[in-house]
């Protein structure tokens, strides 16, 4: 039985006061908070255990290297990648993203060539693609969402044509969250050669991941959404779509020598990690995984889904609330404005006086904005924490905004 309230006895944030009420954090589709474990193994990292990985041979550098590499491993389960080398370690999705536009589609993409996206990306999956239009007049084409919010694989694949080289989707909207079925994608691309990248920085958040049955080429994910630490994440790389790319960053760790007149680079995965690391932070990355999976991902899944249907239940008795997004199955996120003129971010304030925590904005997803025709929203994204009556307090505050801004 999942039993949501020791879970939140895990989490010492949540004990904690905002403006006097007590805290009630709906901002984890930005950042969720962290579990006592994560935050206890990032402690004895500093404290007692840290040094540089790799390249020391002693005790402290032994074991630095031990924890941080273990982590691959930890990921790779986490995401059923059939091996821990399909892991490239990074700090998070939009290094992944990043490193897939510059190692893999800049050296291989011309002018003309064209990169499938949907209206719903975050920035983090259009900017580096908005870096090859600009440098190599790459076309990005765009697939819009139903009036629901839902997104039809069928419309990704009838956008497909013989210039197409990528398709990089989200797995799961952080502004509607629409869950995409991302393996109808795959399997329709492949069919045609084309590759698919995955945004999984909400998708693997949400519910279980299996990147074996979606069989896409790239999938990243974040670690501070995933309750690890900031500056933490990894992309996973199908091991032929490694082969094809070049390194990103140059530096100590990706070679295996270096002189004045030649650089032999290392083997994949470490030919993609460049650098110091995130030693530390990957460390507590591990850890998150670890207690997500003692958890369970279904159990996680199930929670917040019986949280999105009470909250859902609960705002169609606010006539006055615009709720963007209705695709059957998303996840435990919505985006909502009031009827009138009231800003996402006065509705935000208010909410904070009363401990509650969202978020209001763009949300980093200018297109859909856009296509919603909102300059903002204001954003309650549940986590496997959070309770019915953090839908109520939620609740109780819109009533309140609603009373002083209508």
């Amino acid at each position: 039985m999942y039993d949501v309230q020791k879970i939140r006895a895990d989490f010492p944030i949540l004990s904690r006061e905002v403006n006097g009420k007590p805290l009630v954090y709906l901002d984890n589709g930005a950042s969720a908070q962290k579990p006592k474990v994560v935050i206890d193994a990032i402690t004895k990292g500093y404290a007692e255990e840290y040094a540089n990985v790799h390249r020391g041979l002693h005790y402290l550098s032994n074991l630095a290297t031990e924890k941080y590499e273990s982590v691959r491993g930890t990921i790779a389960k986490f995401l059923n990648a059939a091996s821990e080398d399909e892991i490239v370690l990074n700090s998070g999705t939009t290094e992944g993203i990043n490193m897939v536009a510059y190692g893999w589609a800049m050296p291989r993409l011309q002018a003309g060539d064209e990169i499938i996206l949907s209206v719903m990306e975050h920035h983090a999956n259009i900017v580096p693609w908005h870096f090859l239009r600009e440098r190599q007049g790459v076309v990005l084409k765009w697939v819009d969402v139903a009036a629901d919010g839902s997104l039809d694989p069928q419309a990704v694949l009838d956008a497909i044509t013989p210039k197409t080289k990528l398709i990089a989707i989200t797995q799961c909207s952080n502004v509607l969250g629409t869950m995409v079925d991302v393996k109808a994608i795959t399997t329709g691309a492949h069919a045609v050669g084309v590759p698919v990248l995955v945004d999984g920085s909400q998708g693997s958040v949400h519910a279980p991941v299996d990147v074996q049955d979606i069989n896409c080429d790239f999938y990243a994910i974040t670690g501070h959404k995933l309750y690890g630490p900031s500056g933490s994440g990894a992309i996973f790389v199908k091991k032929d779509r490694m082969a094809e790319m070049r390194p990103f960053i140059g530096g100590g760790d990706m070679i295996k020598e270096v002189s004045k007149d030649t650089v032999i680079y290392n083997d994949p995965p470490m030919k993609f990690e460049a650098g110091t690391p995130g030693i530390v932070q990957t460390i507590g990355l591990g850890v998150a995984l670890d207690y997500l999976m003692e958890v369970g991902m279904d159990n996680i899944a199930a929670h917040e889904n019986a949280l999105r249907d009470y909250a859902a239940a609960k705002f169609k008795g606010l006539n006055w609330l615009n709720i963007q997004g209705h695709a059957a199955g998303k996840a435990a996120i919505f985006s909502m404005t009031l009827q009138g003129a009231a800003h996402a971010h006065d509705i935000s304030t208010i909410l904070d006086k009363r401990g509650v925590a969202v978020r209001a904005g763009h949300h980093c997803a200018g297109p859909l904005m856009d296509h919603l025709g909102v300059s903002a929203t204001c954003r309650a994204s549940f986590g496997m924490y959070n309770t019915t009556q953090d839908v109520d307090t939620l609740v109780d505050a819109l009533e309140l905004a609603h009373d002083l801004l209508a």
